[in-house]
């Protein structure tokens, strides 16, 4: 059987260039060598032999993260250059990216979000007239990014400004949201015309960190993940029809990851990552080994997915 040519994107330019650096390492040494010819290309450096090669390409694994990689841009140029790749396209892409543009489309799917407020470079903001709305504490993070970078959260009007000019430093617009303390949870989606839930994860972060910041993501031992989540039955349907819904209001396809809170028995929904990362301490592969699918299998799935 001919081996399949497959094209690993990781690096680029974004924020979360390391991030996606070291998940291509873990997807190279996981993809099966006796299927596959994997040849790796960092769009930050390399688009001209990525467009070069193209037509020797069948499939391309996207594992990017943020701007100029999870927001439509290489899938794009994907389309254009014919490679059929793993994951959600243009349009889904770029409205899971933007928080707002998800919010948006998760109230009219039904979805409950916490209360926000959106904010664009250069608009005046009044400390006091948001806490009085929002209530303390507030999530500040920029609108557009992963990761968790740039985000804060302010239990004081005082600690606002500095939070604002943060979340500013990684992008021109961002949300303040309504700070909800509960269990944070996420619910993968896998599939394209059928999608399937995966079992829902309770995400523990460490003491040192009151919520999943980027330290608590990437550093082995920082944070308990708990698969399948300590949560009811009904909690835990309701957990997955949810990352279901906003899979689908989204528009995305082949697989996903809703991050959640749950507050005693309501469910809010955060944001969804159209490209869940894929590092040793990443929340997808546990749950899908939590479901019998080992990583090897799982990236099997995506790309024949992403050829479908």
């Amino acid at each position: 059987m001919k081996k399949l040519t497959i094209a690993l994107l990781s690096g680029g330019a974004s924020s979360e260039r390391e991030v996606s650096l070291k998940s291509g390492d873990q997807v190279y040494e996981a993809l099966d060598k006796e299927k596959y010819k994997v040849i790796r290309y960092d769009p930050k450096t390399e688009i001209n032999r990525l467009v070069a090669d193209a037509p020797e390409i069948d499939a391309c694994l996207i594992i990017l993260h943020g701007p100029f990689g999870e927001d439509g841009t290489v899938q794009g140029l994907l389309d254009l250059l014919g490679i059929p790749y793993q994951g959600t396209g243009v349009l889904g892409s770029a409205l899971a990216m933007n928080k707002i543009a998800a919010k948006k489309l998760y109230e009219k799917a039904g979805l409950p979000v916490p209360p926000y407020i959106a904010i664009n470079r250069g608009e005046e903001i009044d400390p006091e007239k948001i806490a009085d709305q929002f209530g303390l504490p507030l999530v500040v993070k920029p609108v557009q990014g992963g990761s968790s970078i740039g985000m804060s959260i302010v239990k004081s009007t005082e600690a606002l400004k500095h939070a604002v000019d943060i979340a500013f430093e990684q992008d021109n617009s961002i949300l303040i949201e309504t700070y909800i303390k509960g269990i944070e949870i996420t619910g993968s989606i896998i599939g394209n015309e059928k999608p399937e839930a995966l079992p829902v994860v309770e995400i523990i972060p460490g003491k040192k960190h009151e919520f999943f910041d980027y330290e608590a993501k990437y550093t082995a031992g920082l944070t308990q993940e708990i698969c399948p989540a300590r949560i009811n039955k009904n909690l835990t349907k309701k957990a997955q029809e949810y990352a279901k819904t906003a899979h689908s209001a989204l528009f995305c396809k082949g697989y996903s990851r809703t991050d959640m809170i749950l507050k005693n028995n309501d469910i809010y929904v955060l944001e969804t990552n159209t490209i869940p990362g894929m590092t040793p301490t990443s929340l997808l592969p546990l749950a899908a080994a939590t479901a019998g699918i080992s990583f090897s299998e799982l990236l099997d799935t995506l790309i024949e997915l992403s050829i479908s």
